[in-house]
């Protein structure tokens, strides 16, 4: 049985909210920082076949009824566990019936390209959050000078040491910032029970909108932000082992209009990618670059009246769903039908709360062959919102009213 449906305030300040007065786009400022030469000299490869199988853990599933704080850890070495074995994985309600991230990949698939070394020397992480608590920070040559770059990183707060983790990104929305989408995703309880890192980036100064995703933005402005990505990988991959077959991203608003940019410019990594109220084009945001590997993604908005000041919602993922289709790429379309909101997801008693998102994360490794979803031949599974099917317009909203609107 479905619990009622959760409107945490997630969106509650969201790529429109907080926006300087003047709502012309074409008057929008520029960014004050261009992107220099980064101390890191990760790069990209290109995919390979060579596998080694992820190992497994068996135990007991932990609760997600309440939100907890990681305790920092003063160690290079990952995480190990105080209990035996670490929790299994759960599931959720897709599971057992195909291979997802924690699983092996199967004989001959295609995998992810290694995780290339930081190209200077990595801090010593520090793991999950509480109030006072310092943000990891790498440095950043921008505009002929270093900007410190801070993120937090979540991790299972009882990992092994030989447990592989799938790695997700969280962007935040332009009125919040790492901490929020830490607190209100409940990223601690979802990562304990879900099994994998969270890694939350915080926005820079001199960035209009945070992220460089609009019209406006720079290409060294998004080159700079892609370098830091690649890092803040890199670093995680250092001190942890990483199952480099599961590692997605995700986004809210502005967020999320950023993470449709980092699809494109980070495809040849990225495994799955999740636009809630973002996506391209539309005048004022950047198009769609096309990667060379397809992914799947999940492409979730409002309705026709997920609208901020100057964006319209529908439109940008209107247009990014359109993109992915003519590349080939599995699309979950959602359609919650709550404006600029928080998505509605139902959950089941005990699950984290946002459990719908982080499935589909591990539902889809990086080995799928192009278009393809397990989703295609099992079905959505039921612990999905029914607002969301496979396919472009496919996705029936709510019927009933939802008068929600967080834009502010």
């Amino acid at each position: 049985m479905r619990r009622g449906l959760l409107c945490l305030p997630l969106f509650a300040a969201l790529a429109c909210g907080d926006l300087p007065g003047d709502t012309d786009a074409a008057t929008l400022g520029t960014s004050d920082a261009s992107a220099g030469t980064d101390t890191s000299t990760a790069a990209s490869t290109n995919p390979t076949t060579t596998q080694t199988p992820p190992d497994t853990s068996e135990g007991s599933m932990s609760g997600a009824e309440t939100t907890t704080t990681g305790t920092p850890t003063g160690t290079s070495e990952p995480l190990t566990s105080t209990t035996g074995d670490p929790p299994k994985a759960d599931m959720g309600s897709s599971g057992g019936e195909f291979l997802r991230c924690h699983d092996a990949p199967p004989d001959g698939a295609t995998l992810a390209p290694d995780i290339p070394a930081y190209g200077g020397s990595c801090p010593t992480l520090e793991i999950g959050y509480m109030e006072g608590q310092a943000f990891n920070v790498l440095p950043q040559q921008l505009g002929g000078g270093t900007v410190e770059r801070q993120f937090l990183v979540i991790a299972p707060e009882d990992a092994g040491p030989d447990e592989r983790l799938p790695v997700i990104f969280l962007w935040h929305w332009l009125g919040g910032d790492a901490q929020d989408f830490y607190e209100r995703g409940d990223v601690q309880n979802a990562v304990n029970q879900k099994r994998f890192i969270a890694v939350i980036p915080e926005a820079r100064e001199g960035l209009l909108f945070k992220w460089p995703f609009s019209a406006i933005d720079s290409d060294a402005d998004l080159q700079a932000e892609f370098q830091f990505f690649d890092d803040m990988l890199s670093c995680v991959a250092e001190q942890f082992s990483v199952n480099k077959e599961c590692v997605a991203s995700t986004g809210v608003s502005a967020g999320a209009l950023f993470t449709s940019q980092l699809a494109g410019g980070r495809g040849d990594v990225l495994s799955s990618f999740m636009s809630l109220s973002g996506g391209t084009g539309g005048g004022t945001i950047k198009p769609w670059t096309a990667p060379a590997h397809k992914m799947p993604a999940m492409v979730l908005w409002g309705g026709p009246n997920d609208f901020c000041i100057v964006i319209d919602f529908e439109q940008t993922s209107k247009d990014l769903e359109q993109n992915l289709e003519a590349g080939g790429h599995f699309v979950l379309e959602c359609i919650h039908n709550c404006n600029h909101s928080t998505p509605p997801f139902p959950v089941e008693p005990g699950e984290t709360a946002f459990a719908p998102l982080w499935d589909f994360f591990l539902d889809h490794p990086y080995w799928l062959t192009p278009g393809e979803s397990p989703y295609n031949e099992f079905g959505v599974p039921a612990g999905m919102p029914d607002w969301c099917a496979i396919g472009v317009g496919n996705a029936v909203p709510p019927p009933e009213p939802c008068d929600k609107n967080e834009c502010s």
